[in-house]
């Protein structure tokens, strides 16, 4: 298989170890991996906000770019559920439907495609799993407490397998963390009040690093972490399986 690597627009500014971090760890599982240099945004900040049609040159290039691979593999469950859930606005051409259906979060595909758990990494730390909305409620990395039925966790079945690693349990451990993209511009009280409260619980619950399958919802709680000095420090998922520390 070849597969394509998508870099959402805020790792590839604002975190770009995380994309060097996803593109080590496939790189580790012999996938033969591509970066079409062309992709920009999938355009899901503009839809978010109102501007569904003004994103529609985006959508149009994340396809021209990622039309030709077997897969699409992003660190970003959000941007991977905007681009199968929301694609639905533009034509449906062959191009477009092979797209949203071969594009994967991270973790799905390592464990549903290429059915792989242990990646040899070691990280003695204890960990908190934030699982972002998009993610868990979107695509279904996980299973939702409120959903009665078989417990699963895609990001934990890896973790689980990491050397060293002490997941945390936590009180309220699929609770949104507040960001929701603009969400958090207009409405900043209540986003922060919500980070506030997922912070505390992972504090409550002894966690070290609080880990995620989404940057975006990690930037937001590494704000409130930062500005109220806690002892936390936040990765994303792929940084702990690319990590080999001893």
């Amino acid at each position: 298989m070849t597969v394509g690597l998508f870099i959402p627009c805020y790792i590839n500014q604002l975190y770009p170890q995380v994309g060097k971090a996803t593109l080590e760890v496939l790189e580790k599982l012999n996938v033969d991996i591509v970066y079409p240099s062309g992709q920009t945004c999938c355009g899901q900040p503009m839809a978010n906000s109102g501007y569904e049609g003004e994103s529609i040159g985006a959508c149009l290039n994340l396809v021209e770019n990622f039309k030709d691979f077997d897969y699409i593999v992003t660190p970003s469950g959000s941007c991977a559920y905007h681009v199968k859930q929301h694609y639905d606005i533009v034509e449906q051409t062959d191009e477009v439907v092979k797209v949203r259906n071969n594009v994967y979060e991270l973790c799905d595909f390592i464990v549903n495609v290429l059915k792989k758990k242990d990646l040899g990494a070691r990280f003695p730390h204890k960990v908190g799993v934030h699982k972002s909305c998009h993610g868990l409620r979107g695509l279904r990395l996980g299973s939702c407490s409120e959903v009665a039925g078989e417990s699963f966790s895609f990001i934990e079945d890896l973790l689980k397998e990491v050397d060293g690693v002490e997941l945390m349990p936590l009180t309220r451990k699929d609770e949104c963390c507040g960001f929701g993209g603009t969400f958090a511009v207009t409405e900043e009280a209540v986003s922060v009040k919500m980070g506030k409260d997922r912070i505390q619980d992972h504090l409550n619950s002894g966690v070290e690093v609080v880990t995620a399958t989404d940057t975006s919802c990690l930037m937001h709680l590494e704000g409130l972490i930062t500005r109220n000095k806690h002892p936390l420090k936040v990765m994303h998922v792929a940084e702990i399986l690319n990590s080999t520390i001893k």
